[in-house]
């Protein structure tokens, strides 16, 4: 009988310690709306020469054929 008390009291105790483990603390991620704080887009400033246009708009139109 006093083996199955501390039995029961141990489960307890490994029940209790895993329980424990589970929670967290959630901090909440706040946002400023139209403010991007991301790393900046290295591909932003190759797509903004004329060449790079151009060659868009070919794509473009070149895939638009079918329409």
């Amino acid at each position: 009988m006093k083996s199955l008390r501390v039995m029961g009291a141990a489960c307890l105790a490994v029940a209790v310690v895993a329980l424990a483990g589970c929670g967290e603390s959630v901090t909440p991620t706040v946002y400023e709306p139209g403010v991007y704080k991301g790393d900046r887009d290295p591909l932003l400033a190759k797509h903004a020469t004329p060449e790079a246009k151009e060659a868009l708009q070919e794509r473009f139109a070149m895939s638009q054929t079918d329409r």
